[in-house]
C-alpha cells in the first residue's frame, strides 16, 4: 500500500461528514468510480497524472506520496493480525498476482529536469526519474532524445569537451544502473569513426547493452539536424566504444529479456516516427513487441494531436506497444518550445498520458500486455505475412539478450480496464458509436427481413431495456422498409 492511499481514506474518515467513497468520487472527481477510490486506498492502484494533480490542489496527497509506503496502524493491540488481513497477505504472495505471469511488464515514459547543455544536472534528473521508477515497480522507462546533452544546442553537438562529458555521463548512468532495477533508455550525442551520431543507449543493471543511432535526420523548417550528425539507417552488425566499454551499435538491434519471453524491445528516435517507413515497423516485423521512440520534438499548435495519431496508428499496425517521450521544460526556449509530452499506447489503445507543459518531471506508467500482443499475432495471419513480404526481418536483426529485475510479486495493476471491452472507450465520441451501434442493428435486421421476405415480426417486451431497445430497432427497421 503507498502513502497517497493512506491519505486518501483519513481524509475521507475526516471529513464533516465522512464521505463513502462514491460520495468521495462525485464531489471531488470527474466522477471516480468507487471502485476506483478503493482500488488507491487498498489494493496500491496509482492514479493517472492528472488525478495526482487534482488530489494535490485538493491538500489531500502530494504526487510523491504515491510512492511512499503507507504507516504502519496501530491498534490497541498490535500482536493481533485479523485472520482476514492474514488471508489477504497470504493470497497477495500467491505468484498469479505478479505481473509477469500474465506476460506483463511495467513501462514508463519519463520528461526529467533539464537544464541546457549541463549534462551534470541532466544526468542527476535521469537518475532521479529513474529512481522514482524503481520504487513503482517499473521494468522500463524511456526517456527524451538527447536528454543527457539537451537537444537544442546548435554547434555544441559538435564541441569535444561537450561530447566527452556526454561519454562521461553515460558511464555514470551506466555504473549507477547496477543499483536500479528498471531499464533505461537515454539519448546522447556519441562518436563513431569520426562521425557524430544521435543515439539512444540501453541501460541495464549496471550494463549498457547496446546502441542504436537515428535513422531519419530532419533537415527541414527549424531542424538542421544533418549540420550535427550522420544518419544510422545503414548500420548493421557494428560495434561502438562508449567510455572503454565495446557494445553492440546499429539499427538492427532487439533486446530481448531473458526472463520474459514476451518482451522484445525496438527503439528508434523522434523523426524515425514520422517517416513513410518507420524503423519500428522493420523491428516488429523482427519479433519487437515493445516499440521506445526517443523523441525531443519541439511543440506546435496540433502537434500533440498528431503525435497521438501516429503513435496510435503504428501500435495498432505493429500490433504492438508504443512508447513514446518528448522532451519537456528546460530545454532552450531561443526558438522553440516544448510541452514534455509521454504516451503509452498498446495495439490501437492509449493506457496512459503524462501531463504537459509540467515544472516537474514527469514519470507515465502503464502495464503493458505482452501476452495479448502476441495472441493477436498469432490470429493475424496478415502479419506472418508482412514479415514473409519484407524478407523475413527476424534473419538479418541482432538479439541482445538482457535479464529484467527479479518481480517482486503484486505490484498492482496500472492499466485501465473497460467497462464495456466491446465497445470503444471514448466518452467524447459516444453520438456517434451509438449512431453506428444502433444503424448496424437495423442494417442487419433489414437484410435478414428482405432474404426471408418475412412479413411480420414478433417481439417479447418485458419493459427492460434489452426488449425496449429491439423493439426501437425494429421499429426503425420497418419505417426504412416501408411496413406497417
Amino acid at each position: 500500500m503507498h502513502l497517497a492511499g493512506y491519505k486518501i481514506r483519513a481524509w475521507r474518515d475526516a471529513h464533516k461528514p465522512p464521505l463513502s467513497a462514491e460520495e468521495f468520487g462525485i464531489q471531488f472527481g470527474d466522477p471516480w468510480p468507487s471502485r476506483t477510490v478503493y482500488g488507491w486506498e487498498s489494493k496500491g492502484k496509482v492514479a493517472r497524472p492528472p488525478v495526482q494533480r487534482r488530489l494535490a490542489d485538493l491538500g489531500i496527497c502530494s504526487p510523491e506520496d504515491w510512492l511512499e509506503p503507507a504507516p504502519e496502524q496501530d491498534t490497541e493491540d498490535s500482536s493481533v493480525v485479523s485472520q482476514n488481513d492474514q488471508f489477504d497477505r497470504d493470497t497477495r504472495d500467491h505468484p498469479f498476482f505478479d505481473l509477469r505471469q500474465h506476460g506483463m511488464v511495467r513501462v514508463a515514459t519519463s520528461t526529467p529536469k533539464t537544464r541546457t547543455a549541463d549534462i551534470d544536472y541532466n544526468v542527476e534528473g535521469i537518475l532521479a526519474e529513474a529512481e522514482r521508477a524503481h520504487d513503482a515497480g517499473v521494468d522500463l522507462v524511456v526517456y527524451p532524445e538527447l536528454c543527457v546533452s539537451s537537444y537544442a544546442i546548435d554547434d555544441l553537438h559538435l564541441q569535444s569537451a561537450l561530447l566527452d562529458a556526454a561519454e562521461a555521463g553515460i558511464a555514470r548512468i551506466v555504473a549507477a544502473s547496477a543499483d536500479i532495477d528498471p531499464v533505461l533508455l537515454v539519448g546522447a550525442p556519441l562518436r563513431h569513426n569520426g562521425r557524430v551520431y544521435n543515439c539512444a543507449a540501453v541501460i541495464a543493471r549496471g550494463q549498457l547493452l547496446g546502441v542504436v543511432p537515428k535513422s531519419f535526420l530532419p533537415n527541414y523548417r527549424e531542424y538542421y539536424e544533418k549540420r550535427w550528425f550522420a544518419h544510422g539507417r545503414k548500420i548493421r552488425g557494428m560495434e561502438i566504444t562508449v567510455a572503454g566499454q565495446t557494445v553492440p551499435f546499429g539499427a538492427d538491434l532487439i533486446f530481448a529479456a531473458s526472463n520474459l519471453s514476451g518482451l522484445k524491445l525496438h527503439v528508434e528516435i523522434c523523426e524515425d516516427y514520422w517517416a513513410p517507413t518507420p524503423p519500428s515497423t522493420q523491428g516488429a516485423l523482427a519479433g519487437a513487441t515493445v516499440l521506445a521512440n526517443l523523441s525531443a520534438s519541439n511543440i506546435t499548435i496540433g502537434k500533440s494531436d498528431e503525435r497521438h495519431l501516429l503513435a496510435r496508428a503504428q501500435s495498432s499496425r505493429a500490433v504492438a506497444a508504443y512508447l513514446y517521450c518528448a522532451s519537456g521544460h528546460g530545454e532552450s526556449t531561443t526558438d522553440l518550445a516544448w510541452d514534455g509530452q509521454g504516451m503509452i499506447y498498446e495495439m490501437g489503445d492509449l493506457l496512459a498520458e503524462s501531463e504537459r507543459f509540467s515544472l516537474n518531471a514527469e514519470l507515465c506508467i502503464a502495464d503493458v500486455d505482452c501476452e495479448r500482443i502476441l495472441a493477436e499475432r498469432a490470429r493475424m495471419q496478415t502479419f506472418n505475412d508482412a514479415a514473409e513480404a519484407a524478407g523475413r526481418p527476424e534473419d538479418s536483426f541482432r538479439t541482445i539478450g538482457f535479464e529484467l529485475a527479479p518481480s517482486d510479486g503484486d505490484r498492482g495493476l496500472v492499466r485501465p480496464v473497460r467497462r464495456f471491452p466491446f465497445v470503444p472507450n471514448r466518452q467524447h465520441k459516444l453520438d456517434e458509436d451509438c449512431y453506428e451501434a444502433f444503424n448496424i442493428q437495423v442494417d442487419g435486421l433489414m437484410r435478414r427481413l428482405e432474404a426471408t421476405h418475412a412479413k411480420s415480426m414478433v417481439i417479447g417486451i418485458s419493459g427492460g431495456l434489452d426488449s425496449t431497445h429491439a423493439l426501437i430497432v425494429a421499429a426503425k427497421c420497418c419505417d426504412r422498409l416501408g411496413l406497417p
